[in-house]
């Protein structure tokens, strides 16, 4: 009964949109609206795309950036309304759907291959 129950309010109340296709290794910019007081804004995170999650409404997916030359990770719900849009930047080549090796790479270890078409 409760499972039948969030299913109902995840298919008839959540708005999931449609974002390009993406995978672990691809760099993405994600426009996230920000909301400060009365203030609203779009906020860009590009970064490079270490895992993606779940699925149906509770599907995340997590990207990390480096800042200042300090690793920032972020994990998005796709299921945000805050998400404005979603850019692909690059394709890159990973063998791997989790890429947490990535973490402790600094410098020109830590670039990933692009895929050429």
């Amino acid at each position: 009964m409760k499972k039948e129950l969030i299913q109902y309010v995840e298919d008839n109340f959540v708005e999931v949109k449609e974002y390009p296709v993406f995978k672990a290794g691809d760099t993405i910019t994600v426009s996230y609206r920000i909301v400060e007081g009365a203030k609203e804004r779009i906020q860009q995170f590009q970064g490079v795309v270490l895992q993606i999650t779940g699925n149906g409404v509770t599907k995340t997916f997590t990207v990390r950036k480096i800042s200042g030359g300090v690793g920032v990770e972020r994990i998005f719900p796709y299921a945000s309304p805050f998400i404005s849009e979603i850019a692909i930047n690059k394709r890159g080549v990973v063998r791997r759907a989790r890429i947490f090796y990535l973490r402790k790479l600094t410098g020109k270890k830590a670039r990933i291959k692009e895929k050429r078409h």
